[in-house]
């Protein structure tokens, strides 16, 4: 392993593990405050990654995915967020809140990345090492978290998005949309081998990416 891979490997670590960890927290904070305790009472509303790392998803997986891709696109996971349907007042409309609270917060922490980029053309460190170093940190952070917003959001089930559009149709439809849930990886991986994963979601990120940036003037 050379210099330059361990660079890239310390450049994505921190904005991966957070784009990844404040998802989920997202989902159980978003859950607590529709009525169920039960990600509160496990301790998963936090933002130390610690609670929430998953060892294959959090991270042998983006290490794998970012070796093979020369680190251009890093993918992965957290440990699910536990939560308990039955506490929420109007299931179908909190199920699909909680499910758009993981992406929304990819979407806000995005920005937050945009904002410490744009702090930094400001030359308040004259380290140039360190400036480049936290510049191309805070590049993959906008652009880890905008993959995952898009990414959670179609409507393949387990996905974020699935949840939404079973909560959109009706009942005897979703039970059978639903079913689908042990496959959805595999079909994921299907659709990346053949390249239309990359069709759909590439333009969609690109254009959001040139949004912040004109929106940051980064």
């Amino acid at each position: 392993m050379d210099l330059t891979l361990i660079q890239k490997i310390c450049v994505w670590a921190l904005p991966v593990l957070f784009a990844i960890t404040l998802h989920e927290a997202a989902h159980g904070w978003c859950a607590y405050k529709l009525g169920d305790p039960t990600a509160k009472l496990l301790g998963r509303i936090s933002i130390n990654p610690l609670v929430h790392i998953d060892p294959l998803g959090t991270i042998l997986v983006p290490l794998l995915v970012g070796y093979m891709s020369n680190f251009s696109f890093v993918f992965g996971w957290a440990k699910p967020v536990p939560i308990t349907y039955q506490n929420f007042k109007n299931q179908r409309r909190d199920i699909s809140l909680v499910s758009l609270a993981g992406p929304f917060a990819n979407i806000l922490m995005a920005l937050f990345w945009a904002l410490i980029f744009k702090i930094l053309t400001l030359n308040l460190i004259t380290n140039q090492e360190l400036v480049k170093f936290i510049a191309s940190a805070c590049s993959a952070g906008i652009f880890i978290n905008i993959i995952l917003f898009c990414l959670n959001l179609l409507p393949i089930p387990p996905l974020d998005g699935s949840k939404v559009v079973s909560c959109l149709i009706p009942p005897k439809y979703a039970y059978y949309y639903d079913k689908l849930e042990p496959y959805g990886f595999m079909i994921l991986i299907v659709l990346m081998y053949v390249g239309i994963l990359n069709s759909i979601l590439g333009p969609i990120v690109y254009f959001i990416m040139s949004i912040i940036r004109q929106s940051f003037n980064i």
